[in-house]
Parts: C-alpha cells; structure tokens; sequence
C-alpha cells in the first residue's frame, strides 16, 4: 500500500483521511432510508419537492436541494406526465361565458369547482371518467365512470355532487365547451341549484389546466404505471387511487392533502 500511495503521489496525510472517511458512517443513511420510504409509499408518485414536503411534516426540516441530490444518488425519479380525451364536437347548444377567466384560487370550499371528461383504454375496451374538482384545495368532490361518454356520466356525476352542495351557495362550476356541458338538461341542471355556469373558450386547454393538470397526475400515477387484471379491477384501484389523491397526497402548494387543507379550514374558521 505504501508503494502504491508513494506512485499516485498521494501525501501520507491525505490518504489516511481518505481510510478516515471511508470507515465513518454514512451521516445522511437515516435520512436516504426515509426518503426512500417515502418515495416507495407513494409509488414513485413523489418528486423532490413533496418529498421535502412529507419530511417537513415528519418533523424533519431537509433543504429541497438535498433531498433532490439524494434522490438523483439513489437513482429514485418521478414520472411523466401524459395527454388526455378531448370531448368537442362543435356547438350543439348554448356556450356559457368564461366567467373563471383563469382565476384559479378560490378562497372557501363550494366556491369554484371544475369539471371535465378523460378517456382510458384497458383490455380493447374504453372507459370515461367523469369527475369534478374544488378549486379551493383541489379535491376530487365525485366521479362516474362509464363505458361510453353519454350525457348520463355527466348528469349522474352531477346528482352526486349535489350531495356534497351546503344549501346556501355561490358556486361557480366552469368546463370546456364538450356537448355534454351545452345541453339544455345540463344548464337547466344547474340553474336549479343556484350555480353559475363557466365555459373555456373554444380550443383553448388553459382555461381549464386545473382539471387537465389532474387528469395528467392521474394517468402517470396510477393508469401508466399499474397493471391490471380486469376492467373490475381498474375501476377498484381507480376509487383507491382517488381516495389516496384527496386524502393522502400532498399537494405542492397547500403542504398537505386537499382532505388535511380543507379540515383545517374548516376548524380554524
């Protein structure tokens, strides 16, 4: 070992630091096992960011570059985003007006929520969703899936949301310009309850991205990472996913669930 230190030139001092060094426990393994866990847990779900998120609210305050060093070491990495169904098929009723207009904050729950369509393919077969999102923390209020995109998905969709609706109200519920959303039953729909009806404008994904951002997170989560053994079987692990995305998964934004950001809400009013 000395002749091979005295040929690579390395000082006696040098080399004896480097043994040192190599001897000394790994002062950050505590922290890549929890990061690791986390990343696991949540199925490769979590990038660096939410992943600093769930340390900080595990008690342990980690700089997001760190945890994206560690990250890039342990070779653990999110996934990607994919595209969704687009349900326009011209005007075949009334268009509503952009109220929303890209406001995307909502103060309080029931205020502003989002709806749309997207499409899956699993076993030959095409399945719908139909669900309709809470601007004020993101939360999925309710969904219906079918084996075609009628008008049924969306009005079923609606009675269940109506369900979760307090009786006194200023909701506004915007959607794309789909023919499921010109219908007069639709508009009559909503009318009934009070609520003010949104539309994007024609071709313009923007003024719905908060929908479209969901759709994305889903499909790279859950429907592109999964494998399934029956359509029963997406349908069962769609409701688990779901379930996980409202209470479980925190979003960047409110550092925690939109169920957890939501009932703190509601105790602290």
């Amino acid at each position: 070992m000395k002749a091979l230190v005295k040929l690579a030139g390395l000082p006696r001092s040098t080399y004896y630091d480097l043994v040192k060094r190599m001897n000394r426990p790994d002062p950050d393994a505590d922290l890549k096992a929890e990061i690791k866990a986390i990343y696991e847990e949540h199925e490769g779900r979590y990038g660096y960011r939410r992943i600093r998120d769930e340390l900080a609210n595990r008690g342990q305050k980690v700089n997001h570059k760190k945890v994206q060093r560690i990250m890039k070491k342990l070779g653990l990495k999110c996934i990607v985003r994919m595209k969704k169904y687009k349900s326009y098929k011209g005007s075949v009723g009334k268009i509503a007006p952009n109220i929303l207009d890209r406001h995307f904050t909502a103060n309080t729950p029931n205020e502003k929520w989002v709806t749309d369509i997207t499409e899956f393919k699993i076993f030959g077969e095409k399945l719908y969703l139909s669900p309709v999102l809470d601007l004020f923390n993101g939360e999925i209020i309710t969904y219906t899936i079918g084996s075609r995109p009628t008008y049924s998905l969306v009005s079923d969709m609606l009675e269940k949301a109506f369900e979760r609706l307090p009786a006194i109200h200023q909701l506004l519920l915007h959607s794309d310009q789909g023919w499921h959303y010109q219908m007069k039953k639709y508009r009559h729909a909503l009318e009934s309850k009070g609520i003010v009806q949104s539309m994007s404008r024609k071709g313009n994904c923007y003024d719905n991205s908060v929908m479209e951002n969901f759709f994305g997170i889903m499909k790279s989560e859950f429907l592109y990472m999964r494998e399934f053994e029956s359509v029963e079987h997406f349908k069962i692990d769609l409701e688990k996913y779901i379930d996980y995305y409202n209470t479980k998964r925190i979003k960047a934004k409110l550092k925690m669930s939109p169920v957890q950001y939501r009932n703190h809400f509601t105790k602290a009013a």
